[in-house]
């Protein structure tokens, strides 16, 4: 039995690996395009300035990009690394994974047109809500307040991929493998199917919902037929299963770890505390 255990466990996280690897292989390209094509003086300029102006210029710049809650690590990391506020990187952190091009596209084919446009419209405030709130609650470690116009040589790329694949996992890589691990445990331990079985709704399956879609890992796109699933086959309320489509794709164990190093405890803190609390008021309107 123990051997069995043992066995699904390094399936599970061969599986979840797998399923990350492309999105981490987006998260990295886009990080070294971003390394090339932006300097750090234009992000410091544009979200390094704690406010309201740069948490949304974040979260707008986030709804867009087709990146998951794994793929968006490199990024936001990137992000802060170079400049961006806490603010602004959360709120990128939590708009992102949300949604993307083609999981609105997707969402419109499979459940209609209001679950469409919902959802990125939700994804650009519940981020600049969380934006908000650690600029409210948390002390920067440095703010930009001057504009910068420092002349550097231009960056190839060569640069560009050196930062993506050598630098950037460097920093993140150990958190990462830690959440990864816990992943695969909590994928281990939540029974297959369980809000159809059990025919779960209501409060309780809001609150579930809540609880399980927070730690665990799954992309904006694959998180909506999951939804329509549970909508036809269990018998969940749609505004439940938003729930899901909210609060699985925003977050998972692994982009906690790694937020927890690179942001700190606080900043999980309030990161956690947005995508659950939001994800319950978006439920009853």
């Amino acid at each position: 039995m123990n051997v069995e255990i043992f066995i699904n466990f390094y399936d599970e996280i061969s599986s979840l690996f797998l399923e990350m690897s492309p999105f981490l292989m987006l998260g990295f390209l886009i990080s070294g395009l971003l390394y090339i094509i932006i300097s750090k003086e234009k992000i410091a300029n544009n979200l390094g300035k704690p406010g309201t102006l740069s948490v949304i210029k974040a979260s707008i710049f986030g709804v867009p990009i087709p990146l998951c809650s794994c793929g968006v690590i490199p990024v936001a990391a990137s992000l802060y690394k170079r400049g961006a506020s806490k603010g602004a990187t959360l709120s990128f952190l939590i708009s992102t994974p949300q949604t993307g091009v083609d999981s609105i596209l997707i969402t419109y084919g499979m459940l209609g047109p209001i679950f469409a446009i919902s959802r990125p419209f939700i994804a650009l405030i519940t981020g600049v809500i969380g934006g908000l709130l650690t600029e409210k609650i948390v002390d920067e470690d440095y703010s930009t307040t001057n504009k910068t116009n420092h002349k550097h040589s231009e960056k190839t790329i060569k640069d560009g991929l050196e930062y993506a694949f050598i630098t950037l996992p460097q920093d993140i890589a150990l958190p990462l493998i830690k959440g990864i691990l816990l992943a695969g445990l909590f994928t281990i331990i939540m029974p297959n199917n369980f809000f159809q079985n059990y025919g779960i709704t209501g409060w309780l399956a809001m609150l579930l919902m809540a609880f399980i879609s927070i730690p665990m890992y799954i992309c904006a796109t694959a998180s909506v037929p999951i939804a329509a699933g549970l909508i036809l086959s269990g018998n969940l309320e749609p505004g439940a299963a938003f729930v899901f489509l909210m609060a699985g794709p925003a977050t998972n164990i692994a982009t906690i770890s790694v937020i927890q190093k690179t942001l700190g405890k606080r900043i999980v803190y309030i990161y956690l505390s947005t995508i659950f609390v939001c994800s319950i008021f978006y439920y009853f309107n």
